[in-house]
């Protein structure tokens, strides 16, 4: 018998219920995962609360994880028992012992630690497909990301930096303001306060960045459009306002014929040999010191309904971790 924080409908942070469950033997193909740490993403908040459909309840929410194999079924390749790894894009995470298959883990170097890999896969996975295969960043590039203080904000502004951009960054307030220029970030937007698409035309001296990362959604997707330069990308990856609602795509035209794309990590990470590339470029950075996975708020997996709250109200920075 093990514990997992489930739901058993749609709800607030008040559905997740702390459960018993079974966890069997794996299958061919499958690995018996004992976690040591659990990440938490905003994709959780919108499983959570229906946004993301779940096609069966009680579900185990979470969707990234790290920890030691116990036991392997028929013909796993990947690891061994005994071995560290981790995980992304893989629902039912939040758990003490989990059931995965093995095509889906990670090895994890020695010098990467438990809490880091398990926040580390699913914003770093994030952050290399925006910068590498949604809008390939150049030296010389000038980028805008928003919730630059957040967990992929950070690693899109260590990692856009590194590969020679100006970055300027959207924060809410003075504190995220410091941590974003502490990370990469050249130039700050107080979004609450400042008119976004006029503060980034006075900072490129009215050129427009090459690419937005919007986090946001519906609240700022306007204003994103119009801090483009021609030919820009528009990337909305996050609903954190909710959905963009449709738009007429002729407004792209006047705007300097741009280009508008929503991705989703899970495409990027769909075949072994996607996943094994980008985890392999992640794994490098991080452990060079290029990028650093900044876990500033650890809870206990049975808490888990309070950690919600917290990134409900953009209390946090950085990630967030959750221990069994």
């Amino acid at each position: 018998m093990t514990h997992a924080i489930r739901i058993h409908q749609p709800g607030g942070p008040e559905a997740l219920s702390w459960d018993s469950i079974e966890v069997g033997d794996p299958g061919p193909g499958q690995v018996r995962l004992r976690q040591t740490a659990c990440g938490l993403n905003y994709i959780d908040i919108y499983m959570r609360d229906g946004l993301y459909p779940i096609a069966e309840y009680p579900a185990v929410l979470g969707m990234e994880a790290a920890g030691v194999v116990e036991a392997i079924g028929e013909g796993v390749t990947e690891v061994a028992v005994g071995d560290r790894a981790a995980y992304a894009m893989v629902p039912g995470g939040y758990a003490e012992t989990r059931l995965i298959d093995s095509h889906r883990l990670i090895k994890l170097p020695d010098n990467i630690d438990d809490k880091t890999a398990a926040t580390m896969m699913l914003k770093g996975l994030t952050a290399h497909y925006l910068l590498f295969r949604t809008y390939e960043v150049k030296a010389g590039d000038t980028i805008l990301v928003y919730a630059a203080a957040g967990g992929v904000g950070l690693m899109l502004c260590q990692w856009g930096k590194h590969l020679g951009a100006t970055v300027i960054g959207c924060v809410g307030s003075k504190e995220k303001a410091e941590l974003a220029r502490a990370n990469g970030c050249d130039h700050v937007i107080f979004y609450r306060d400042e008119d976004i698409a006029e503060r980034v035309k006075e900072i490129t001296n009215g050129e427009g960045v090459a690419v937005v990362y919007d986090a946001i959604g519906q609240q700022t997707f306007e204003a994103s459009l119009n801090c483009l330069k021609p030919f820009g990308t528009m990337v909305t990856y996050g609903n954190i306002t909710g959905k963009v609602e449709p738009f007429d795509v002729s407004k792209l035209a006047p705007l300097g014929s741009l280009y508008v794309t929503r991705p989703t990590l899970g495409t990027h990470v769909a075949t072994r040999e996607l996943l094994v590339e980008g985890a392999e470029r992640l794994i490098d950075v991080v452990q060079k010191g290029i990028v650093t996975n900044q876990v500033n708020q650890e809870y206990a997996l049975k808490d888990t309904a309070q950690a919600h709250r917290d990134i409900e109200a953009r209390k946090t920075t950085g990630s967030t971790v959750l221990i069994p």
